[in-house]
C-alpha cells in the first residue's frame, strides 16, 4: 500500500476495499455481475424506454432550447444591470434585440432555405446520376492504378454517399415538420422571457431543493462549469455564425448551387472540433462534382480559406483555451459521441466532456480537502 494512503473500514458497511482479500474479491465480482446484468436489462428494455425518452425529448425540447438561450443572454443582462441600467429595461432591451434580429433573419432566410431544400430533394435523383458519371469518369482517368486503389476508392465513395444521403434526408425531414417549427417559434420567446425575468428566482429554487450540506459545494461546481462551458459555447456560436456567413458569401460568388443550405450545414457542423469542417464540406463537394471538376476546386479553395481564417484568427481569439482538455480526449469523446448519437452526439460530446472534467476535478478536490 502506498505511503500516506489509509483505508478505513467500519463494521457493518458494504465496502469494496475490505481489508480481507477474499471478501474484497467477492465484492468486486458481485459488483461486476450486477453491473453487467443492469446493462443487459437496459439493452433488453431499449424499445420500451426509447419510446418514452423520445416522447419526453419532444415535450422538453422547447424548454431545453429556451434554457440555453436564457443562459447565453443572462450575462449580457447582468453587465447592463451593473452599468446602472434597470433590470427590467436590460431584459426587455436584450429580448427585443435578440428575437428581433433572429425573427428578421428567419423571415429573410427561411423561405430561401426551404426552397433550396425542396429543389434539392426534387433534383436528387438527377444529381446522383451526374455524381456517378463523374465518379466513372474518374475511374477511367485512373485506370492505370492498381485494383486495390480502386477498391479503396469504392469504399470511400460508398461511405461519402451514405453520409450525404443520411444528412440530406435528416435535413429535409426536419424542415418538413413545419408545424413543430411554428410551435417552437411561438413558445420559445415566451419561455425565454420568463426564464430571464425569474432567473434569480429559479436559481434560489434550485438552491433550496439542494440538501444544505451540499449547497456551497454545488454552487462552486456550477460556477466552475459555467466558467469552463459558458465561454466555450458562446464563442463557438459566434464562430459558427461567421463560418456560415463567409461560406455563403464565397459559395454565392463562385456560382455554387444551394449556397444558403450548404453554408448552414457547414456552420452547424463547425461546432464539432477537428472533424466538423470535413463533415460540413462533404455535401458541398459532392454537389460540386455534379457540376464540374472546376467547381469542386473552387469549393475546396473557399472552404480552405474560411477554415484558415477561423482556425488562426477567430477561434484562438474568441474561444481560446476555455475548456483546456487534451486533444486525444476530445477526439475520443467525438468518436464515442458519433457512435452513440451520430452528428448530434458529436456536437454534444465536447460540452458533456467539459462538464464531466469539472465534476471529476471537483470530486477530487473535495476528497483531498477531507
Amino acid at each position: 500500500m502506498a505511503q500516506g494512503v489509509k483505508l478505513v473500514y467500519r463494521e457493518g458497511e458494504v465496502c469494496l476495499f475490505h481489508p480481507n482479500k477474499s471478501i474484497r474479491f467477492l465484492y468486486w465480482i458481485s459488483a461486476g455481475i450486477l453491473a453487467f446484468l443492469f446493462m443487459y436489462l437496459l439493452w433488453i428494455l431499449l424499445p420500451l424506454y426509447q419510446t418514452v425518452l423520445t416522447v419526453l425529448l419532444h415535450i422538453l425540447t422547447p424548454f431545453i432550447i429556451s434554457a440555453l438561450i436564457a443562459y447565453l443572454l443572462h450575462p449580457v443582462i447582468e453587465k447592463l444591470h451593473q452599468c446602472n441600467f434597470p433590470r427590467w429595461f436590460a431584459i426587455i432591451g436584450i429580448y427585443i434585440v435578440f428575437f428581433g434580429l433572429s425573427g428578421y433573419l428567419l423571415y429573410k432566410a427561411f423561405p430561401v432555405l426551404l426552397h433550396q431544400l425542396r429543389d434539392l430533394n426534387a433534383n436528387l435523383p438527377t444529381f446522383m446520376e451526374q455524381y456517378r458519371n463523374a465518379i466513372y469518369g474518374l475511374y477511367e482517368r485512373t485506370a492505370y492504378l492498381p485494383e486495390s486503389v480502386h477498391d479503396r476508392m469504392d469504399l470511400l465513395f460508398y461511405r461519402v454517399e451514405e453520409f450525404v444521403g443520411h444528412l440530406l434526408t435528416s435535413v429535409v425531414e426536419q424542415a418538413a415538420k413545419l408545424m413543430d417549427i411554428v410551435i417552437l417559434a411561438a413558445v420559445i420567446p415566451v419561455l425565454v422571457f420568463y426564464m430571464l425575468k425569474d432567473f434569480d428566482l429559479i436559481r434560489k429554487v434550485v438552491r433550496g431543493l439542494t440538501p444544505e450540506k451540499y449547497r456551497d459545494d454545488g454552487r462552486k461546481l456550477c460556477l466552475e462549469i459555467d466558467k469552463s462551458l459558458g465561454n466555450y459555447i458562446r464563442g463557438q456560436l459566434l464562430v459558427c455564425l461567421f463560418v456560415s456567413l463567409t461560406t455563403y458569401g464565397f459559395l454565392w460568388l463562385i456560382g455554387m448551387r444551394y449556397p444558403l443550405l450548404l453554408a448552414v450545414i457547414m456552420g452547424v457542423t463547425n461546432i464539432i472540433p477537428y472533424f466538423g469542417p470535413i463533415l460540413g464540406a462533404i455535401p458541398a463537394v459532392v454537389i460540386a462534382l455534379t457540376i464540374s471538376y472546376k467547381m469542386v476546386i473552387y469549393v475546396v479553395i473557399a472552404v480552405f480559406i474560411v477554415q484558415i481564417i477561423e482556425g488562426n484568427l477567430l477561434s484562438p481569439f474568441i474561444v481560446g483555451k476555455s475548456i483546456n482538455i487534451h486533444p486525444i480526449l476530445i477526439i475520443f469523446a467525438l468518436l464515442a459521441g458519433g457512435e452513440v448519437g451520430g452528428i448530434i452526439g458529436m456536437i454534444l460530446a465536447v460540452p458533456l466532456l467539459t462538464i464531466l472534467k469539472v465534476i471529476l476535478f471537483h470530486i477530487h478536490r473535495f476528497r483531498t480537502a477531507d
